[in-house]
């Protein structure tokens, strides 16, 4: 097999991992005595809710509302679909929030709150807190998108300004809740996961003006006159581990980076190809991480060190792009386009970099293939690659190429698959 229908081959295999109607089916409860509302949010919401349909008595009470991101829904019968904004929420998914918080109220202790949870929730979920308001939010979260920060950090932002998110979903039912939960973040915890709907949140208004401060984010007036509220103890703060609200809920992870690696890694035994999994939660500048991986690669191919050829060095995570630049592209783009300066032409050394939910970053493909001869094709066309990585116009520079990999969305989200191939 060649080496791009290898690395291709790789991330499919990650991505099906993941699959929502291959991973949930086992996680699902027995219904209650009373009704189950199914609710949730995120990428891979339509799935998830189809899968529930699909393997659900039919003769068992079943109704709900899930938000996902528009182009991304399914058709389902008993559990209904919206489509709203991502990354940058809007009107429509803050309607659709505002009507799953009514009826998660409605329920008695008799029912049931399956909650379906998954990355991109933070966006789709969103009911700002009152005096907040919607374009507040909005420009606030442009703002976090472009600074660097990692999700974590922006989502203690976003939870200190949401009436839903940071547990208070939870607080607002009486009936058990189960939270299944495909994550897209790194180290798989619960509260950073769509911000956490479900889930304890040990952040306060305190670490969330920390955040906006040490990524240079001035908020709208709006913004900061709430959070500097929330830490004068004026309005509550979100729910802490170990409060009572929680002792009828359980958030379950179905889903994470590492099972997607392990499918990839998999793919590769299967043809002969070792592998070395560098890791799950890689983290950092996208760029600064593509030169750590190419290091390793360098020293493999030149000295068959610290692992024999042929070699698959895997990773996954999250990493990010501080933006200063006024050109397209993903975290993942960026990755392979410092990766191609690093590398300069390495033989016999290719690269995949995509996100599992089929869109780097804000564009419509899901990242990019590297080849060796990636810079020599480049420069016969003209392409300054040190100059468009500088202006953060990773898109451009594959796309220019016909390098660009376009899944459309996979309804599914375990964070960024990485693959350097030392053949």
């Amino acid at each position: 097999m060649e080496p791009k229908q290898l690395l291709l081959g790789s991330f499919h295999a990650a991505v099906a991992a993941a699959d929502p109607l291959r991973v949930l089916p086992q996680h699902l409860p027995a219904p209650p005595a009373g009704r189950t509302l199914v609710v949730g949010a995120g990428k891979a919401a339509a799935s998830m809710a189809l899968a529930v349909e699909r393997h659900w008595p039919v003769d068992a009470p079943l109704e709900g509302l899930v938000i996902t991101r528009y182009r991304h829904g399914l058709p389902t019968n008993r559990i209904k679909v919206i489509e709203a904004g991502h990354p940058v929420p809007d009107e429509t998914g803050e309607a659709a929030a505002k009507e799953i918080l009514r009826r998660v109220g409605s329920l008695e202790p008799s029912d049931l709150l399956l909650a379906l949870v998954s990355g991109g929730g933070s966006a789709l979920l969103s009911l700002p807190e009152e005096g907040v308001g919607m374009d507040a939010l909005k420009t606030t979260t442009k703002e976090l998108l472009r600074s660097g920060a990692p999700i974590q950090e922006m989502n203690t932002v976003r939870k200190h300004l949401s009436a839903i998110q940071g547990g208070w979903l939870a607080a607002a039912c009486k009936a058990p809740v189960l939270a299944l939960i495909i994550s897209d973040v790194t180290g798989d915890d619960p509260t950073h996961i769509a911000s956490g709907p479900c889930a304890p949140d040990p952040t306060t208004y305190s670490d969330a003006l920390r955040v906006l401060d040490r990524y240079n984010v001035d908020p709208v007036t709006a913004v900061r006159n709430h959070l500097e509220r929330g830490v004068r103890g004026e309005v509550p703060e979100t729910p802490k581990p170990g409060d009572r609200i929680f002792f009828h809920v359980e958030n379950r992870v179905v889903a994470t980076a590492s099972q997607a690696l392990r499918a990839a890694q998999d793919f590769f035994h299967e043809h002969q190809v070792s592998t070395m999994i560098l890791g799950d939660s890689v983290t950092g500048e996208a760029a600064e991480v593509a030169k750590a991986h190419g290091a390793l690669a360098r020293q493999i191919a030149r000295h068959a060190e610290p692992a024999k050829l042929p070699v698959a060095l895997i990773s996954g995570g999250e990493c990010t792009v501080t933006v200063r630049g006024s050109g397209r592209g993903g975290r993942c783009t960026e990755f392979l386009l410092s990766l191609a300066l690093d590398l300069a032409g390495l033989p016999k050394t290719h690269a995949i970099a995509c996100d599992t939910d089929g869109i780097d970053g804000s564009e419509d493909n899901a990242g990019a293939v590297l080849s060796p001869d990636t810079l020599t094709r480049s420069a016969r066309l003209g392409l300054d690659a040190t100059r468009l990585l500088a202006n953060n116009d990773s898109y451009g520079f594959f796309s220019k190429l016909d390098q660009l990999v376009v899944t459309g969305p996979t309804r599914t989200n375990v964070n960024d698959y990485r693959a350097i191939l030392v053949a």
